[in-house]
This record gives C-alpha cells, sequence and structure tokens, in this order.
C-alpha cells in the first residue's frame, strides 16, 4: 500500500520512540486525578480488574485496530480510509477525527495553561503561605479572570506547536524521548514520599482494597468508558502515529505496551496522590480542584513541600504536552496531505485556528460565562462533543471498517507485517470476533450512557 499523498512523509526512528509517543498520548491530565478516584469510589481493586479486563478485550483490540489503518495506509486520518477504500465514503470519519481533535485542543490547551500558571507559583513557593480556603479562591480568581489564563493558553499551545514543528521523529519522537521516561521517575518518586507519610495506608486501602461491594452495573459502565477514553481511541490519534510506524515493527507487541505503560502510570499517579490526600484527611473526590487545590495545600504542609510542587506540576505539564502533541499532530498531518503545504506552514495555521477557539474557550469560565449553547458554556460544549460524540463515532467506524471492510486477510497480513511474524490462527480470529460484535456494542454502551447522563 502506497502512501495516499505526494508528500515526503517523516516516520518514527525507533520502536520505544513510538512507544513513547503513544504512551504519552495516552497519559495525560486524567490520569492524575480521575483514574485513582474511579478506582477507589467503584471497590479499589475489584474496579481494577474489571478495568483490566475491559483494557484487554476492548481498548488493546481497537488499539490495534486504529494501528492497521493507519500503518498500511502510510496516510493521515482522513487520507488513510480512503486509500484503504477507494471511492467510498468511509473518508468522513477522518474528517470528524480532526473535527475532535481540534475541539479537544481548544480546551485542552487551557487546562495545560493552568498547569503553567501554577507550576511557575510553585517556582515563587506561592502555596507556602496559603490554606485551602485561600488556594480555593487563588484558583477560581485565576480560571475566571481574563488576561492571564489567555496569556498561559498562548505559551502552552506555544509550546505544543514548537514540540510538533520539528517533525515527528526530530520533533515529536526526542521530546517524548527524555520527557516521557523523566515523567515516570518524577511520579514514583513523589508516589514514594507520599506512601511514606504516616496514614498513608488508608489512600492504599483506598487504592488497592478490594470491595465487590462497591460494584454495580455503574462500576463496569465507569470502567469500560475510562478503558476506551483513556488511551485515546476514536480521535485518530492512532491512526495517524501508526502512519509513522515503519513496516517491520510489531505492532501487535507496540499496542499492547502503550495499553501497559497507560495503566502503570494511572496507578503510580495513584499512588502520588491517594495516600497523601487520605493522610491530611481531605476528600479524594474533587476533580480537577484535586490537582490545584488540594494538592497545593497538602505540599505546603510537607517538609521540602516546595520542590515536591515543583516536581508534581513540571510532571503535570508534562503529561499535558505528550498529550498535546499528539492531538495537534492528527490536524497538522491532515493539512499537510489535503492542502498540499509543509509542516511549517501547517503548524501555524493550525496554531492560529486552535489559539482563537481556545481564546473562547478560556472566556467561557469568566466573561463569556452567559454565553451558552445547548445549555453549556463553549469549555464544556467542546468537551462534551468531542468525547460523547466523536470520539466514540470514531470508534465505531474504526472497528467496523476493520473487522467487516478490511476483514480477515488484509488485518492479518499487517499485524504479521507480510507474513514475516508469527501469529496464531486462534489470535487473529478472536481479535476479528471483538472487532465485529464486541467492540461495537461496547462503544454502543458507552454512548447509550453518555446521552441518558
Amino acid at each position: 500500500m502506497k502512501n495516499a499523498s505526494n508528500t515526503a512523509r517523516d516516520s518514527f526512528g525507533s520502536s520505544f520512540g513510538v512507544l513513547v509517543a503513544l504512551a504519552g498520548s495516552a497519559v495525560g491530565l486524567g490520569n492524575l486525578w480521575r483514574f485513582p478516584y474511579l478506582v477507589g469510589q467503584n471497590g479499589g481493586a475489584a474496579f481494577i480488574i474489571i478495568y483490566l479486563a475491559f483494557v484487554l478485550l476492548i481498548g488493546i483490540p481497537i488499539l490495534l485496530a486504529e494501528f492497521i489503518i493507519g500503518r498500511r495506509s502510510q496516510a493521515s486520518a482522513r487520507a488513510a480510509f480512503q486509500a484503504l477504500a477507494p471511492g467510498g465514503h468511509w473518508g468522513i470519519a477522518g474528517v470528524l477525527a480532526v473535527l475532535c481533535c481540534t475541539l479537544i485542543l481548544s480546551f485542552y490547551s487551557v487546562v495545560g495553561g493552568w498547569g503553567v500558571e501554577y507550576l511557575v507559583k510553585a517556582f515563587r513557593f506561592d502555596f507556602s503561605s496559603m490554606d485551602n480556603e485561600s488556594l480555593k479562591n487563588l484558583f477560581s480568581a485565576f480560571s475566571t479572570s481574563t488576561w492571564r489564563p489567555l496569556l498561559y493558553h498562548t505559551v502552552f499551545l506555544g509550546m505544543t506547536a514548537g514540540i510538533v514543528i520539528g517533525g515527528v521523529k526530530n520533533g515529536i519522537e526526542k521530546f517524548s524521548k527524555v520527557m516521557m521516561p523523566l515523567l515516570f521517575l518524577i511520579m514514583i518518586g513523589i508516589a514514594i514520599r507520599s506512601l511514606t507519610l504516616p496514614g498513608a495506608e488508608a489512600g492504599v486501602d483506598y487504592l488497592f482494597k478490594p470491595d465487590w461491594s462497591k460494584v454495580t452495573s455503574g462500576t463496569f459502565l465507569a470502567a469500560l468508558g475510562q478503558a476506551f477514553f483513556s488511551l485515546s481511541l476514536g480521535s485518530g490519534m492512532v491512526i495517524t502515529y501508526g502512519s509513522y510506524v515503519k513496516k517491520d515493527a510489531n505492532i501487535v507487541s507496540l499496542g499492547t505496551q502503550t495499553a501497559v505503560a497507560d495503566t502503570v502510570f494511572a496507578l503510580i499517579a495513584g499512588c502520588a496522590i491517594m495516600p497523601a490526600v487520605f493522610a491530611f484527611g481531605i476528600s479524594p473526590g474533587e476533580g480537577p480542584g484535586l490537582v490545584f487545590i488540594t494538592l497545593p495545600h497538602i505540599f505546603s504542609q510537607l517538609p521540602l513541600g516546595g520542590v515536591i510542587a515543583i516536581l508534581f506540576f513540571f510532571a503535570l505539564l508534562l503529561a499535558a504536552l505528550t498529550s498535546a502533541i499528539s492531538v495537534l499532530e492528527v490536524i497538522v498531518a491532515f493539512c499537510m496531505e489535503e492542502f498540499k503545504i509543509k509542516r511549517g506552514l501547517a503548524v501555524s495555521l493550525v496554531f492560529l485556528v486552535i489559539w482563537a477557539l481556545g481564546c473562547l474557550c478560556s472566556l467561557s469560565q469568566g466573561v463569556l460565562a452567559d454565553w451558552k449553547v445547548l445549555g453549556k458554556n463553549i469549555f464544556d460544549l467542546f468537551d462534551y462533543l468531542s468525547a460523547n460524540v466523536l470520539m466514540l463515532i470514531g470508534g465505531l467506524v474504526v472497528v467496523v471498517f476493520v473487522g467487516w471492510k478490511l476483514g480477515r486477510k488484509q488485518m492479518r497480513d499487517e499485524l504479521t507485517n507480510g507474513g514475516t511474524l508469527r501469529l496464531p490462527n486462534w489470535f487473529i480470529d478472536t481479535l476479528l470476533f471483538l472487532l465485529r460484535f464486541l467492540a461495537p456494542a461496547a462503544i454502543l454502551i458507552i454512548a447509550i450512557f453518555q446521552v441518558s447522563e
């Protein structure tokens, strides 16, 4: 299958580069607070077991399906479907993926900007003299103000664009190779400190002690949704990164390792945050406020807490950046191939569009809070449409396309690298069954649950 574009195509230089880039795409801000919270609220280790089952049965198969589309076509999200199914309307799915990433990055860069602001405050040791109420007022005043959030939204988006403009091998891969291991090391260090606090055992129990009495139908839905969204499925990110993977790489191994890395990071983040939260007798269910209000309060009470705050918010920034670059790359790759323009121009144009939409998202927290569509401000609307509509449509199209349109022969050819890798027939048949039947059913269940909320 030849590249669907006439543009010379960049690629990852190594399998490790692919792994850290994909892991970076999956590891994001949600891993730092949402996953630990879901674990504790849904039976601890019981939730983890259910979650791992869904990652194995749903997450990894869809991840591999997107890998197949990307690498087999060697093209961006829309061109990939057109290359593999010429003359059809499958390319619309690629356009929806680009739209999805545009909406995601518009509000995500605002939150990333909050992280930049708090890293600056950490370096100034601003948190050392503030109590919990002061920190709550600080976050509210900052996030609803006009100019400072816009400034840091611009800074964060500029950092993201600066990495992507370097290309796949010299930009995304180089950044990920250094920063992803560093991110893991920082979070491991914070986890060790958190686990040594008096009273930390309650946080460990919250995360890892099985409590099957808390398991309900909602637990299964939460685990299923987390498995889907945590791996960035249905957004075109894996398809785009997959298109840069060399033909001799083992995508079954890469897909599995990516899912494992994402889960391990989420558990490390849980060990870094929840033991400290419980050690200080604070409720763990505060969502984003846990990161920007509760944790700075905890850091201020720890020996060397100012240093720990710097490390944490630096890790937060890295997690946000590694996800943001994958989102931006989907849009940039689309523009380069569809409009036959160079990377620098594509990044610049996309930057301007995302910056403008991000400004609206940021202002919707304050001066534009009353400007609503479907009862939601712009920030929440973009979040809802991307996660609850576009990603689910994208995921459904992917599994139907690979499971039914490409079929067993082409799927096997791509997974085995043209027959050079050995995969048992039962593995291919099981994967095909999961893509044709179980994965579509799971996506529809998530969709029904989201609509009914």
